[in-house]
């Protein structure tokens, strides 16, 4: 049934250019200021943080720069100088001020690690310009980075905790149409991509025509080696003439690679500028790759036969997956076709808005859990044991997992490049585990599935943590709950008598009432939210913690418990 909007003769109601407010000067900014920056949030602090060093790698870009210096200074403002041309810092004549409102603002304080993430990417992407910071908030802090080698180096860095295919990077560059290019690329054993693009330094996060440009080339150039080398070889090949049937998922697994390009009037989507729209670009950054690419793969054919070999391991890998996926559709009617996991137990809510599913460790927690639960919008999902690691394993293995198939089909989404999020049946995914070893262990195991095969999820801000309480005090005849050791220490010294602790090491221990109170209660409850501030340390640190190398690991393990024991004592 459709419904008609009912006309009414009521001047009120009436939409004229009366209604048209003109907002003056930066009214307009100040109004709906996210419009320009992407937010007010931390993230849209430092993009305006971002904006100034650009204009510092413009003038290294133009020649006129080598050396750019970043201080935060004590009451939290930044200052950016080069020795470059310089621009106006002086006070506008009209309004008096020399700079953005911090009213604006929801979080005003600069973050170090965000800023040196930041000012290292900038480093890499313009070889020898040299980036120091210094944050006088804190004694000693600081940081400096010069890289000859460029994305190169970039690329080394991005692999540096991986087993690799060749010891160096590939790279190549070129310019056409007043466009420059730079391409630098590796693979490594494991089996996820990690492909960075860049236009004018600006990290494009969303991609554009110049990554696009890049895949096709990739895949284009391996195919057409792989056909040319195969049968001319003799050897017996399944690969057909003037079909790409190595896919770019299969030539790209194990590929890391940075894509830079510089462009004179680059056009963006969107006004945080994270996808490049220029459509010359694709054809250009198509062309130089390609040529660069040919001409490496046939000069030097022990690598190419790593790389071939590799692709072709993908294939097969991916004939299993697919195999493997209609195995279970037809068995289970999973992967969004069919019925749900015996063990979830649903919520009646229909909008996935207001829907939320707790993954829970164990089926002693999940009975509680589902106990405990409000069933008008709380769903449990009981994970038995720990999930696979799918940082070590390939998507047909993933999908023999019984605990990734039943997050799988709970979560109504599928899986890897088959992702479709507006199928999601819950706005909140929390992750709820053991404040111990092992559910630490497990938190960080589905954190690693979801980056991996689910990141729209992260991005989206749809992953949580569930925060249990580690201590239940008991004193004077009343109760509280506690969720961390300061917690504990802080109202011992408050209190007096001798009060009784109940330390929680499962969720198990809590009775239904006790875990709904504590954890799942949403007037009570204290969650965290998973935010990817950086990919390129998130990836580096899934790599550390859960990739194929011991040596990393050990010494972060090393390392952090070395800082546990300072803070202790």
């Amino acid at each position: 049934m459709s419904k008609r909007k009912k006309k009414t003769n009521n001047p009120e109601n009436q939409y004229t250019a009366k209604q048209i407010q003109v907002l003056e000067g930066l009214e307009a900014v100040r109004k709906r200021p996210s419009m320009y920056i992407g937010s007010t949030s931390s993230r849209g602090l430092h993009h305006l943080l971002d904006e100034v060093v650009d204009n510092s790698i413009d003038e290294a870009m133009a020649g006129y720069c080598k050396k750019i210096e970043v201080v935060i200074h004590r009451d939290n403002s930044v200052t950016v100088t080069d020795n470059g041309r310089g621009i106006p810092v002086d006070i506008h004549k009209e309004t008096k001020l020399p700079a953005p409102d911090p009213t604006v603002f929801e979080d005003t304080t600069f973050n170090f690690d965000i800023i040196t993430h930041r000012l290292r990417e900038i480093a890499f992407l313009n070889a020898g310009v040299k980036i120091n910071l210094k944050d006088e908030r804190e004694e000693n802090k600081e940081a400096s980075y010069k890289y000859n080698g460029g994305i190169s180096e970039f690329v080394s860095h991005l692999n540096k905790n991986k087993d690799l295919l060749f010891p160096k990077p590939i790279c190549f560059n070129g310019k056409k149409e007043d466009i420059e290019v730079e391409i630098a690329l590796q693979y490594n054993t494991g089996y996820t991509e990690n492909i960075l693009s860049f236009a004018n330094n600006i990290n494009t996060e969303e991609g554009g025509t110049h990554l696009a440009g890049f895949k096709a080339a990739i895949t284009r150039v391996i195919n057409d080696y792989a056909r040319n080398n195969l049968l001319s070889n003799g050897r017996k090949s399944s690969l057909k003439d003037g079909e790409n049937n190595l896919s770019g998922n299969d030539v790209r697994e194990g590929l890391t690679a940075v894509i830079s390009v510089k462009l004179l009037n680059p056009q963006f989507e969107g006004q945080t500028k994270t996808k490049l729209g220029n459509s010359e670009v694709r054809g250009i950054v198509s062309y130089i790759v390609g040529e660069g690419l040919s001409n490496f793969l046939n000069e030097n054919p022990n690598v190419s036969k790593k790389i071939l070999s590799k692709s072709i391991s993908a294939l097969n890998a991916r004939e299993a997956a697919r195999k493997a996926r209609n195995l279970i559709r037809q068995k289970n009617g999973i992967l969004g076709l069919g019925t749900l996991p015996g063990k979830l137990a649903d919520c009646s809510e229909k909008d996935p808005l207001f829907r939320e599913i707790f993954l829970v460790e164990g089926d002693s927690a999940g009975g509680s859990a589902k106990q405990g639960r409000d069933r008008r919008f709380q769903a449990i999902l009981p994970l038995r044991g720990k999930i696979l690691n799918v940082e070590k394993a390939r998507l047909h293995k993933i999908l023999d997992n019984n605990e990734i198939r039943s997050m799988v089909t709970a979560l109504g989404i599928n899986i890897g490049e088959d992702l479709d999020i507006t199928k999601l049946r819950y706005y909140k995914i929390i992750i709820m585990t053991d404040a111990d070893v092992d559910g630490a262990h497990i938190k960080t195991l589905l954190l690693t599935f979801f980056f991996r095969y689910m990141k729209p999820l992260i991005e989206r801000g749809n992953v949580y943590i569930a925060q249990p309480p580690l201590y239940k005090l008991e004193y004077n005849k009343e109760s509280c709950y506690l969720y961390s050791d300061q917690e504990l220490n802080d109202k011992l010294k408050e209190i007096d008598g001798n009060p009784r602790i109940q330390r929680y090491k499962g969720l198990g221990e809590m009775n239904p009432e006790q875990l709904w109170e504590t954890t799942m209660n949403p007037g009570n409850r204290v969650l965290k939210r998973i935010e990817l501030e950086d990919n390129i340390e998130a990836e580096t640190m899934f790599t550390v913690l859960m990739g194929d190398k011991v040596e990393p690991r050990r010494d972060f393990i090393y390392q952090h418990s070395l800082e546990v024991k300072e803070l202790d004592f």
